[in-house]
């Protein structure tokens, strides 16, 4: 059986599609552990295997789904210890198993689990500890997914395979419409896909910025994506107009992400200029496209020559100034020293600066 290292997103990813694929084979483990923050593969291994292990006619009596916050460790160890009815296998099922009592004491079942017993643990919200007996025992005989929280510059790729796996492909403007929107809630962004592709004209094979717009709701023209856009062109005019929409409807653009987003911009644009100088000293080569994309943390090559050809506008004495100036409005988009100005009069009032320097 598989044993679980530490894991970043990459990793989740990768042992979900192999988790997946398994089930799908009918390779089922004894014990799963299915830990961490991100819930969006706990949930989808969860109704994966509530709806592969049984047939129909064995679920009533060999499918038993229990809730952490109702049940202790005992009840589940004496669940999974009973013999299947009218079949070969049982499932029992625990959610939220983070509430579970005494959960340390299922190590009296897992160090030695009934080959007719396939025990799910879905353990939400954080991981169990990795020291302890229970978390060992699993490892070694069953399986352990570690879920784990994307980084928005994790998005892109994700979204972009997430389609692509369903016989689409994705433009990468438009995965950028969706990443800046939605941010990082995984579960917020398959629903909206899934609606989106019931939604598009059959024979459709590539999504565009105009099927978000017309069937998502996000704008194409009015979002922190094209804000940084126009903020690196130079373009006062566009982003000031972006601006005005993004205070006519704070619910929708807070300032924090839009200050956030800003951020992440120019410290890519710093970046960029740094490796410039020391290709110049004559200290280092200029990266690769695709060896960029992975510094600067982006999920696309456009993205890249894009911020290379504004990184000339921005030189990184002024830079500086304009990362002091973002964590300045950081602090005020929380609420201190803002005085009475609204998040909108705030980013304009950022803008202005900006441009000024």
């Amino acid at each position: 059986m598989a044993k679980s290292t530490k894991a970043g997103f990459r990793e989740s990813v990768a042992q979900y599609d192999r988790l997946r694929r398994d089930i799908e084979a009918r390779r089922y483990a004894p014990l799963y552990l299915l830990m961490g923050e991100e819930s969006f593969f706990i949930d989808l291994l969860d109704r994966q295997l509530a709806d592969t292990v049984l047939d129909p006619a064995e679920k009533a009596f060999n499918q038993v789904v229990v809730y952490g916050r109702d049940s202790d460790a005992e009840s589940v160890v004496n669940l999974c210890r009973q013999l299947p009815m009218m079949g070969n296998r049982q499932l029992v099922i625990v959610r939220e198993a983070q509430q579970l009592a005494r959960i340390d004491k299922l190590s009296l079942y897992t160090a030695a689990p009934a080959p007719s017993t396939i025990l799910v643990l879905c353990h939400k919200t954080k991981t169990l500890d990795k020291r302890s007996q229970l978390y060992k025992q699993i490892a070694a005989r069953g399986e352990v997914l570690e879920s784990v929280r994307p980084r928005d510059y994790e998005i892109g790729e994700w979204l972009a395979g997430f389609i692509r796996d369903r016989g689409l492909q994705i433009e990468p403007r438009a995965v950028e419409m969706i990443a800046g929107h939605l941010g990082t809630d995984l579960s917020k962004i398959a629903n909206e896909l899934a609606k989106l592709m019931v939604s598009l004209p059959e024979g459709t094979r590539r999504i565009t910025p105009d099927h978000i717009e017309q069937n998502i709701g996000i704008s194409k023209e009015f979002n922190n994506f094209e804000l940084c856009r126009a903020i690196a062109r130079r373009d006062a005019a566009q982003a000031l107009r972006i601006a005005g929409h993004f205070a006519r409807n704070p619910k929708e653009y807070p300032l924090l992400l839009t200050v956030m987003a800003l951020f992440s911009q120019f410290k890519q644009l710093f970046i960029i200029n740094y490796y410039r100088w020391l290709v110049r000293q004559g200290r280092a080569q200029m990266p690769s496209d695709a060896e960029m994309c992975r510094i600067l943390k982006v999920s696309h090559p456009f993205i890249v020559k894009e911020l290379s050809s504004a990184a000339t506008l921005w030189p990184n004495n002024k830079v500086f100034r304009i990362l002091g100036l973002l964590r300045e409005y950081d602090l005020k988009s929380k609420g201190m020293e803002s005085g009475s100005s609204d998040n909108g009069e705030l980013l304009r009032e950022l803008l202005l600066k900006i441009f000024a320097l």
